[in-house]
This record gives structure tokens, C-alpha cells and sequence, in this order.
């Protein structure tokens, strides 16, 4: 079957490799996060669970960059670094920063997720199965920030503003490059 520029298949492979690099970026945020604020601290409990599901929410969009033969973006390199100092230096404003941090993330994320869902439809079931999942876990992820206090941050809105903003700006990017 052929295809040419545009058709679902060049989207799909958009949506596959933008998803792969935001849970790569979610991880590196979290290591970032748990350099500062170590392994004894009482968030790090929670911070280890989220990362270990974003583990295995990339591990799927890795098999599926290699049985579908998408490309992968390039600006990898550029998201460990950005995606380990924004988890770092939200961590190093207090706890409550970091779990802003994972609040305004997730929040775009769930955002990201239902365009997502309304685009494929019923076209890519395997990918769509996987979205849905995976939405409801970064949908705990907020939940849990906020209930450990991401709004007590100083600068709240500001600081959630700018990181959904970046993240708007990571998706755009991933899609293309």
C-alpha cells in the first residue's frame, strides 16, 4: 500500500514519536526531581511510582518507533538535559515546586492526550488502547501533585503557566523535528 504526504499514517507517526520523547522528558524531570531531593525524602516514594510508570509508557512507544519504523526525534539529547533541570531546579524551590511541576506537566499531557484520542478515532486501535491507559495514569500523576500540595508553590500560576507552556512548545517541536 502506498501512501504520500499527509495521510494518516505520516500523523500517526507524528503522535508516536512526540508521545516517546514526552515520556522520555517526564523521566528525566523525575530523575531531576529525585537528585535533589533524594531518595529519603518523603515525596521520593511517590516520584519513584511515577517514574516507573513512565518507564513502561515509554517502553511501548519505543517498541512501536521499531515495529513501525517512525522516526525518532531528534532533539532527544536537548530533552534530557531540559526535562533533568526542570525537574532539578523545581525540586530545589521545595516539594511543593516539584509537584507543580508534575501538575502543570500532566496537565497538558491529559490535554495532549485527548486530541490525540479524538484524531485517531478508530484507526489505530493498539496505539489508541495505549493512549487511553496511559492518559489515566498521567491523570493520577496530577492528582496526586495537587493533593501534595503543587498550588501551595509561591508564584503557582506563574510557574505552572510557564511549564505548560514550554511543554506546548516540546510537543509542536517533537512532532516535526
Amino acid at each position: 500500500m502506498s501512501w504520500k504526504p499527509g495521510d494518516r499514517r505520516e500523523a500517526t507517526e507524528a503522535m508516536i514519536r512526540v508521545d516517546q520523547a514526552g515520556e522520555f522528558g517526564a523521566i528525566r524531570i523525575y530523575a531531576g526531581q529525585l537528585a535533589v531531593l533524594g531518595d529519603r525524602h518523603p515525596a521520593a516514594r511517590a516520584i519513584h511510582h511515577m517514574a516507573a510508570q513512565e518507564e513502561r509508557h515509554r517502553a511501548f512507544f519505543d517498541r512501536m518507533i521499531a515495529e513501525r519504523g517512525v522516526r525518532p526525534t531528534l532533539l532527544q539529547p536537548i530533552w534530557k538535559v531540559a526535562g533533568f533541570a526542570l525537574g532539578a531546579a523545581t525540586a530545589a524551590l521545595g516539594p511543593d515546586a516539584a509537584m507543580a511541576c508534575t501538575a502543570a506537566v500532566e496537565t497538558e499531557i491529559d490535554k495532549h492526550y485527548s486530541q490525540q484520542l479524538a484524531e485517531l478515532g478508530d484507526s489505530d486501535p493498539e496505539l489508541s488502547d495505549a493512549i487511553v491507559e496511559f492518559q489515566a495514569e498521567e491523570l493520577e500523576h496530577r492528582d496526586h501533585a495537587l493533593a501534595a500540595g503543587a498550588e501551595n508553590t509561591f508564584g503557582y500560576p506563574v510557574l505552572s503557566g510557564l511549564i505548560r507552556l514550554g511543554c506546548k512548545v516540546a510537543i509542536a517541536t517533537a512532532k516535526r523535528i
